[in-house]
């Protein structure tokens, strides 16, 4: 199974061709019976598709802390094709399923296969508003851990702890693959 390593619009140096292009279209390569695809190709405008092995990102423009981005992320429904709403009156919103935008133009970022929603549509349910306030809580961790850091010495240390942890996950979410496409571990 295959990710997607890069997304469209993003910078990213063709190391076959040996320069600069930009993601125009990320080709995924479905196969029957799979959830994800079995590979990804990238289309980047020099005539061919390129496989995520050809290309590197931009390191300069990587994760930033485009607010406006992030606080358009919002719970939108879907409706639900295989089910009516008499069909699933154990659901919190019969007839349709969660999905979480993360662009202005409603399309984009997190959805859930209906066999996945049927399972526990509760738990889907908490999962999407538990990713729209990500970016809420990232704020919230980036401010404690600025202010931990400029005065530590008069806070209370479960105050101190709780800023080392979101600078922590802060780096979790900010570190980019390295090579081999593990994501690395952040320092305690």
């Amino acid at each position: 199974m295959a990710k997607a390593q890069f997304h469209k619009n993003q910078k990213v140096f063709v190391k076959t061709v040996g320069t600069w292009a930009v993601v125009e279209k990320v080709i995924p390569q479905w196969v029957k019976g799979l959830d994800e695809p079995l590979k990804i190709h990238y289309d980047v405008g020099l005539g061919r598709e390129f496989a995520a092995t050809e290309l590197a990102a931009d390191k300069a423009n990587g994760p930033t802390d485009a607010v406006g981005d992030l606080e358009s992320w919002r719970v939108v429904r879907e409706k639900n094709r295989w089910k009516e709403a008499g069909d699933a009156s154990d659901h919190p919103h019969p007839g349709s399923f969660p999905k979480v935008v993360t662009d202005e133009k409603d399309w984009g970022g997190w959805r859930v296969p209906s066999s996945e929603y049927d399972r526990d549509p509760l738990k889907i349910e908490f999962q999407a508003r538990i990713i729209c306030a990500a970016p809420q809580l990232m704020k919230l961790a980036k401010v404690l851990s600025r202010c931990a850091a400029q005065d530590a010495d008069d806070l209370p240390n479960d105050i101190v702890q709780l800023a080392k942890q979101g600078t922590t996950l802060l780096r979790t979410i900010y570190d980019t693959p390295n090579q081999s496409g593990d994501i690395p571990r952040a320092a305690e």
